[in-house]
């Protein structure tokens, strides 16, 4: 359904264009760049004797110059430093490279991979699948990962004890990489939703999430991480506080090494559903709109941003990411903390079916998404397409 959805959408944007481009005229079969020369004057080409020249009368648009060639007189010229490849790489004002990707990894107990319907190209990992994944990620030099687990639902409680099983999956998955590949950097998703039988962030009573409740909860669990080897925490989960209290109970435990990358502006986005059908985390009732940030509110974000730094988180997040851009830019403006943006499941499944259709050119499209990120002045980019991406920049010599 998340796919017929993102196809619906993407179908609109792409007849809405097609209309357009119906009435261009078509172009010739023959075309090489170097169709002759062109004479600059641009005397005698119009049969019409009456047609408008733009270098006539006492207001003309332009003049001609020594050459007597038709002229703009107009010092600066932006395309001068567009005019070849080798230009444009000297003056280009942001780069990425794979050193500037997160790349999230699904994972579950289970002695086989399973594809994700909603997110073509990504799959739930068995843990030696993972670990195969991982190695092939850092030999293209992306070397942060974050894990996000599919439990059973038999482990699922409204407290999300299992969260902070030292023995759970996400430990263990730790414990894996980390002595596979002790140089890389594993980042781990503080919250209870992939633990909660209700299928919210947090603790529930009455039909409410219990803020402080919740804390307590995520300090085990941050704790059980960071004991397990984890070098990020990344505390999704949107309650207030938790940044102050996750950072005192990692240091009350030896861990002051351990960073804390905060989801500090995560809205109560649409574009989230892939990423709910590969964890089955779907709300069990409601929605996240009582935690998560209102999509209308902007300024909002600075407030998160403030608290967040003042509490000690290192690195500040915002969820989703290219609809979310403006905020991006606000937070890189605001703080001098590195700023992360996650490009999330619905807009990797749109991108997917729209190149799925032809529509569009998957590694043009992907490359000038996560460019805009960091344009946006995103440091540090949580992406599906990871792994894809640094394979293409490889390819192009880029890095």
């Amino acid at each position: 359904e998340t796919m017929k959805f993102c196809t619906l959408i993407l179908a609109a944007f792409i007849s809405s264009a097609s209309a357009f481009s119906a009435v261009a005229p078509s172009q010739s079969a023959a075309a090489t760049g170097n169709p002759g020369p062109v004479d600059r004057s641009m005397q005698g080409i119009d049969s019409d004797p009456d047609t408008f020249d733009p270098t006539e009368g006492d207001s003309p648009a332009l003049i001609r110059n020594n050459n007597d060639e038709v002229w703009v007189p107009q010092r600066a010229r932006p395309r001068r430093n567009r005019k070849n490849a080798a230009m444009r790489s000297m003056v280009r004002e942001n780069i990425v490279t794979p050193s500037n990707f997160i790349y999230p990894l699904f994972i579950h107990d289970e002695d086989f991979n399973q594809s994700i319907e909603s997110m073509p190209g990504c799959e739930r990992h068995s843990l030696d699948s993972m670990l195969r994944e991982v190695g092939e990620a850092y030999e293209l030099g992306v070397k942060t990962f974050v894990l996000f687990p599919k439990v059973p639902d038999e482990l699922k409680t409204n407290l999300g004890v299992e969260a902070y099983n030292p023995e759970g999956i996400v430990p263990r998955a730790l414990r894996m990489i980390k002595s596979a590949y002790p140089d890389c950097i594993i980042c781990t998703d503080v919250a209870l939703d992939p633990y909660s039988d209700q299928g919210h962030d947090g603790v529930v009573e009455d039909g409410k999430i219990l803020n402080d409740v919740t804390i307590n909860q995520l300090c085990k669990q941050a704790v059980c991480q960071a004991r397990a080897g984890a070098d990020v925490v990344a505390p999704s989960d949107m309650m207030d506080g938790r940044v102050k209290a996750i950072r005192d109970a990692l240091d009350s435990e030896g861990f002051t090494d351990v960073s804390i990358l905060s989801y500090t502006a995560k809205y109560a986005s649409a574009y989230y559903g892939p990423f709910r059908d590969a964890l089955d985390s779907h709300p069990g009732f409601g929605d996240k709109k009582t935690y998560q940030q209102d999509p209308a509110n902007g300024r909002e974000a600075l407030i998160e941003a403030a608290l967040d730094a003042a509490e000690g988180a290192d690195m500040l997040m915002v969820k989703p990411g290219m609809p979310y851009l403006d905020v991006i830019r606000r937070l890189k403006d605001a703080s001098n903390l590195p700023i992360a943006a996650y490009h999330v499941s619905g807009e990797y499944a749109m991108i997917k079916a729209a190149c799925e259709r032809g529509w569009l050119n998957e590694k043009d499209v992907v490359m000038e998404t996560l460019t805009c990120f960091k344009r946006a002045g995103a440091d540090i980019i949580l992406t599906y397409y990871a792994k894809q991406a640094a394979q293409w920049i490889a390819e192009d010599g880029l890095y």
